[in-house]
């Protein structure tokens, strides 16, 4: 970093009074920080790396107070990242502000082998951090083990399972699965059957594997009762939001089965609770438009189930469903296999976490095992009109994000129709002086001409049903989709 892109770094600070992702403040006005551990530690552990800059105080107003002794202070800094395991070599540039001089140590990001980057005082345990918002946050037991897991590369869908018994597989289903291997590895089709189901992971020694449990069993969840899927459709936007009659699930339900049983159900689990329109096109053909496209919510589902960690420290984690009013989230357990910016997900050709696993249930059609899923989600959303799918990874959860577009900004909805155009701003919980605003009408118009024919319709709901006049009551469209209006 040059003197000068220093100067713009601590302007942008200070304009914006907080802290970043990848920016640290400490003061160091009198004295080093008594610890910098848990920043180095965080920042190293992040592809993007960062930067700790010291001689601001964030606590006076990001005031620039200027750093004790340039020399000390990058000696005290360059011991602190001795400290480290492995260790860190920082880069650093001072600059002079207003009479006074800062200093900024720029951590460069650790190879994600080498990860996790910790404070060799603490141990690998208790002193691994993650950058989280502006802050350093202990990693969990399960973060520091995913990173350790990479390098040791344990296969635990090839862990066996002493209690089952090859007879307790679906006999159907492994010859269908037998005759594909046949057909499409040669090179296997004269071997025996119980040596091909050794050779691709099925079976260890006669004993089946996890992986061949998760595609074959009748039913996984004998010996794993969590590695299922559990969905809910909810009627508001957060957990917690209840319906007219305080249910706070519209629909729950908890998915068992082998993988492709549970890829079926949880697609028409999502089919039975989004909403369905009505489209009509220029030539009056009449076609219906699913809420989110299919194909997407099938591909998002079959890689949370073929990618998710299966490790012994999250087989109690099951794949989530949750379909709020304006958007479905779909989790799992384990992050981007091997590291890697969210941003390049569909781009590259990751390592994959499960190969047995994906290659049995590419030879059972069930996937293509080609990189092809996240592409194939993003083309679908684009092809409907619909906003570009999110990707979240938090303390070992990976997250995709799916919205509907319902949230419209008043500038968007046409009010030609005022109790349509209600329904549509009601999309989001709504309070009573936004909808008069909304309206441009009186507050008794509103609510006594207006919302009151579209409560007494159903299209339009309390979110606080037992207090209707409380102060904190909003109004929501509810999922009903009619095609007529009545008012």
């Amino acid at each position: 970093m040059r003197e000068e892109e220093l100067v713009l770094l601590i302007k942008k600070v200070q304009q914006r009074r907080s802290e970043f992702q990848n920016v640290e403040l400490k003061s160091a006005e009198t004295d080093f920080p008594k610890r910098i551990y848990d920043t180095l530690s965080s920042f190293s552990n992040q592809d993007d790396g960062g930067v700790i800059i010291f001689g601001i105080s964030e606590r006076d107003n990001y005031k620039i107070v200027g750093v004790y002794d340039l020399e000390k202070a990058q000696r005290r800094a360059m011991e602190a990242c001795e400290q480290m395991e492995p260790v860190v070599r920082a880069v650093f540039t001072s600059a002079e502000i207003d009479g006074k001089y800062v200093l900024a140590a720029e951590i460069p990001p650790v190879e994600y082998w080498l990860r996790p980057v910790f404070y060799k005082g603490a141990g690998r345990l208790k002193g691994s951090y993650v950058r989280v918002g502006d802050a350093d946050e202990p990693m969990t037991e399960y973060e520091v083990y995913s990173f350790e897991a990479f390098r040791r590369r344990p296969k635990d869908e090839l862990r066996t399972v002493q209690e089952c018994r090859l007879d307790m597989l679906d006999p159907d289903r492994l010859g269908l699965y037998l005759s594909a291997v046949k057909r499409e590895r040669e090179k296997l089709s004269k071997i025996s059957d119980l040596e091909i189901l050794e050779l691709m992971g099925i079976t260890s020694k006669g004993i089946p594997t996890l992986a061949g449990i998760l595609a074959f069993s009748f039913y996984p969840q004998t010996w794993f009762s969590q590695l299922c899927i559990t969905a809910v459709s909810i009627p508001g936007t957060e957990i917690g939001d209840t319906d007219q009659e305080g249910s706070r699930f519209l629909d729950n339900k908890r998915i068992t089965g082998a993988i492709p049983e549970m890829l079926d159900d949880a697609v028409e689990f999502v089919r039975k609770n989004m909403r369905t329109k009505t489209v009509i096109d220029s030539d009056g053909h009449r076609a219906d438009r699913t809420e989110y496209p299919i194909i997407a919510v099938r591909e998002a589902v079959l890689n949370a189930l073929v990618h998710r960690d299966y490790s012994m420290l999250s087989e109690n984690s099951p794949v989530s469903i949750e379909m709020y009013r304006d958007r479905m989230e779909i989790s799992s357990k384990g992050g981007i296999y091997g590291g890697g910016p969210l941003s390049q997900l569909g781009t590259g050709r990751p390592e994959t976490r499960n190969p047995a696993l994906a290659n049995i249930l590419e030879l059972l059609k069930i996937t293509e095992n080609r990189y092809s899923g996240i592409p194939t989600i993003f083309k679908a959303f684009h092809d409907a009109g619909l906003p570009k799918p999110e990707f979240e990874q938090k303390h070992g959860i990976f997250k995709v994000i799916f919205r509907n577009g319902i949230e419209l900004t008043e500038s968007e909805i046409d009010k030609s129709d005022i109790y349509k155009a209600v329904v549509q701003y009601c999309s989001m919980p709504r309070s009573r002086e936004e909808l008069v605003t909304f309206t441009g009408k009186s507050r008794f118009f509103t609510m006594s001409s207006i919302m009151k024919p579209l409560m007494e319709q159903g299209l339009i709901q309390l979110t606080i049903p037992e207090k209707p006049k409380s102060a904190n009551q909003r109004f929501v469209s509810t999922k009903r989709q009619d095609t007529t209006w009545k008012y």
